[in-house]
């Protein structure tokens, strides 16, 4: 399909999400970026954060992920998240679960990305529970 890419969301569980997608936008360590068809290769850290699947039967996605690596070629997406969980299946018990994890990673992190990363996960479920 023209003006496509094949999206594929993976976690060391399940494959997440998965199809011909029009536009993904990622939440990249040095920033959000988007990815549509034709992108140029690129390998990028993920930070916790959203991402957003415009798919091409005009469903849309949005999905929370904790950490991993987003690798892109032009014609496919594939991320390998740490964690995934879909924006409909957050209840708040789980937002709640995932708040206290967060908070005792920020706790036990004794380097400076490892505090970042909590904290971002933190600040961004505070938001979801919100």
């Amino acid at each position: 399909m023209a003006g496509t890419l094949q999206f594929e969301l993976v976690t060391p569980e399940r494959v997440a999400l998965a199809g011909e997608a029009q536009q993904v936008i990622v939440p990249g360590l040095e920033g959000q970026f988007t990815v549509l068809a034709g992108h140029a290769p690129l390998i990028s850290a993920l930070r916790p954060g959203m991402i957003e699947v415009a798919f091409a039967d005009a469903r849309t996605a949005r999905v929370f992920v904790k950490g991993g690596v987003a690798e892109v070629d032009g014609e496919h997406l594939t991320i390998l998240a740490e964690r995934a969980l879909e924006e409909e299946t957050l209840d708040a018990q789980t937002v709640a679960a995932e708040i206290t994890a967060a908070q005792a990673e920020l706790a036990a992190a004794n380097e400076d990305t490892a505090r970042l990363d909590a904290a971002s996960a933190l600040a961004l479920l505070e938001t979801m529970r919100r």
